[in-house]
């Protein structure tokens, strides 16, 4: 821990001219926040953290409100010499102030820091299925009962509600974003020409990040991974909600691993939002 005073510690809103620090301090726990990525998350929310005496930043949390009732943090992040100070929690009671009581909170968790997220009146309602990929076998599945296109931004209406419907809340504002940072945004339509499916795919500087991906079933959802992912050469990364059993199968048959089963906790509701079990893949797990 570091042993300077916490009284020269200060705790801001970050902008656009903090990117830089905010990527060094991601770099610094081993994660793999690049530009594009904050400044979609600065983009669709805020983020808080602390700035030391030298101004160099020290701890960041994000918050992500949506449009109805719904909020997410992410970027929780404390560089490790001044851990113990209680930085982490400050943040993220910062981002928590930002919003009204009304607002649900969702985070996904480290198992490390569920204990102080706990302390904050978190539950854990849920889990997610994180899974890694270093070389990609096509699944190949085909339906003839559908087309999938590339993204065209008449589709975007359409996509903003097949998301809500999947996701349990309104998040235009942060597809737009999104899809502008997309490699590639695909739509699957059925015969009569109605949209039933999309998906993202985000270039990281490790993996190529799949999601979101919404489906009306695991096969369709196979068939967008297929499109998003055939031809990249290098990881892969998809992060599955829970009940998607038949999915998850058919990624390990693709040579995709599950590496870890992180919680998603809520503040200010008991349960997950409301879904119709469509979405297949998170875009990432600062956004719920």
């Amino acid at each position: 821990m570091n042993t300077s005073n916490k009284s020269t510690l200060s705790l801001v809103q970050f902008d656009q001219k903090d990117i830089l620090g905010l990527i060094e301090l991601s770099e610094s726990v081993g994660w793999d926040y690049d530009e594009p990525e904050i400044s979609t998350v600065m983009s669709a929310g805020k983020v808080f953290g602390h700035k030391n005496a030298q101004g160099n930043i020290v701890s960041s949390a994000a918050i992500i409100p949506y449009e109805t009732q719904m909020a997410s943090i992410g970027m929780v992040i404390v560089n490790k010499e001044y851990r113990g100070l209680g930085l982490g929690k400050e943040a993220t009671q910062q981002c928590i102030d930002s919003l009204t009581r009304d607002i649900s909170i969702m985070l996904i968790s480290t198992e490390d820091g569920r204990p102080l997220y706990e302390r904050m009146g978190f539950i854990t309602v849920d889990r997610v299925q994180k899974y890694i990929c270093d070389t990609y076998s096509p699944s190949n599945k085909t339906n003839t009962t559908v087309t999938i296109g590339n993204f065209h931004a008449s589709h975007f209406s359409e996509i903003v509600k097949l998301d809500e419907a999947a996701f349990g809340d309104k998040r235009s504002n942060f597809l737009k974003h999104r899809i502008n940072q997309s490699e590639q945004c695909v739509v699957v339509k059925d015969k009569n020409e109605s949209m039933i499916g999309f998906g993202l795919s985000i270039l990281g500087p490790i993996n190529l990040i799949i999601g979101p991906v919404v489906a009306p079933d695991a096969q369709i959802a196979s068939i967008i991974l297929d499109k998003l992912a055939v031809g990249h050469r290098g990881k892969l990364r998809i992060d599955i909600p829970s009940g998607h059993e038949a999915f998850m199968k058919a990624l390990e048959q693709c040579g995709f691993v599950n590496v870890s089963n992180p919680p998603i906790m809520m503040l200010h509701s008991t349960n997950m939002p409301q879904r119709n079990n469509e979405l297949f893949g998170i875009a990432a797990q600062v956004f719920g």
